[in-house]
């Protein structure tokens, strides 16, 4: 698989024939490839903040949101502690990505708990492989390092983006 099957598969699932949005989103993927990232899977979620659907794209790095035109909202997955899948009414299918960067929900997502599945497996390679992203913990992180992962969940959750319950098994995850 490369990158143009990877966005025309996320493309069709979004409902979007758009040949030029497809190329532009190809062209995005393809300026901010980091060494050694292969695609993976993509399919199509929407952001809270935005009406119509993007893309995901899952590479063996990174999980990447592309949408209009805009740079991709990046997402290391070195830094993934959760991934949770909910259902609603309104929304659909719920993706949620917890990650010391950060909190990421995607709405109305296709295909959620197999996208979810494969960014989980992904992530756990990213952490367990030692030349991962440079934001990775290094398999001898120090006390303080693991101390400033602490710190930044403990945010996320004082800021509302995590629950409690999210908080406790990114904790746990990241402790090991």
């Amino acid at each position: 698989m490369d990158w143009t099957d990877l966005i025309d598969t996320a493309f069709e699932a979004s409902g979007n024939s758009s040949r030029a949005n497809r190329a532009e989103a190809v062209r995005d993927v393809e300026a901010t490839v980091i060494d050694g990232e292969k695609p993976v899977a993509s399919t199509a979620g929407r952001h809270p903040d935005h009406f119509r659907k993007g893309v995901l794209v899952l590479t063996t790095h990174r999980l990447l949101f592309l949408k209009d035109g805009k740079p991709p909202v990046p997402v290391p997955l070195a830094a993934v502690t959760d991934v949770t899948v909910t259902r609603t009414k309104l929304n659909g299918e719920v993706l949620l990505v917890v990650a010391l960067t950060g909190s990421h929900r995607f709405e109305d997502v296709a295909k959620a708990d197999f996208f979810a599945e494969q960014l989980r497996a992904a992530a756990r390679t990213a952490r367990n492989t030692p030349k991962a992203l440079p934001t990775a913990p290094a398999a001898d992180a120090t006390g303080e390092q693991l101390i400033g992962q602490l710190e930044r969940l403990a945010a996320l959750r004082g800021s509302g983006a995590l629950t409690e319950d999210e908080f406790t098994r990114a904790k746990q995850r990241l402790i090991g």
